[in-house]
């Protein structure tokens, strides 16, 4: 346990890309090793590097809904592993925040993951992290299509910000069929936990 705190502690004081970022970097994410569901994310938005608290922003509103968990249940690390692909807010661009910057994944991800033994399922929120971790996916809207909710250990999902409304609206079968289907086996995980 003292080796994982070391390595939680060195993450939330990385200052790799220090000289790149719009402001101070800080890095956000939520880590226990006895988590059994690990959300890997994009980057922190704005609100995020603000509050210090992962998904604090309407974005954790809808992921909460697709979830079917309250506030307290997605911020106890040991139900819920929280790790964005870039660590920090990467700034704004010119149709919302930048992409997470392309050194953070390489130095922590695969380091931050591989101490959650525990972990049962793993969703993976928009096409950055999807990128990342199913390359070989024919895009996040079939990815998304195509899985088995109830069985699959990995699950890709949209992006719950909403910047991506249009696509909910032009995709009415996720929240018809896919987010009601997460809840069933988010709970089922839930209930297993001491």
């Amino acid at each position: 346990m003292i080796a994982f705190e070391q390595l939680v502690a060195e993450a939330r004081a990385c200052q790799l890309c220090a000289a790149c970022m719009p402001v101070s970097p800080r890095p956000v994410f939520q880590l226990h090793p006895e988590a059994k569901i690990v959300i890997v994310s994009q980057a922190p938005g704005r609100k995020v590097h603000e509050t210090g608290v992962p998904f604090n922003d309407a974005s954790g509103e809808r992921l909460r809904a697709w979830l079917g968990v309250t506030r307290a249940q997605l911020y106890d690390p040991q139900h819920f592993a929280i790790l964005p692909m870039g660590l920090c807010y990467p700034g704004k661009g010119k149709s919302g925040d930048l992409p997470p910057r392309s050194e953070c994944a390489p130095r922590w991800h695969s380091q931050l993951l591989t101490p959650l033994y525990q972990v049962e399922l793993m969703l993976i929120v928009g096409k950055y992290a999807m990128n990342w971790h199913l390359p070989d996916a024919l895009g996040l809207t079939e990815a998304v299509r195509q899985v088995d909710v109830a069985q699959e250990k990995i699950i890709p999902l949209p992006h719950p910000s909403p910047a991506n409304n249009r696509w909910f609206a032009r995709n009415p079968w996720f929240e018809e069929a896919v987010a009601p289907a997460l809840r069933a086996r988010v709970a089922r995980l839930l209930e297993k936990r001491p």
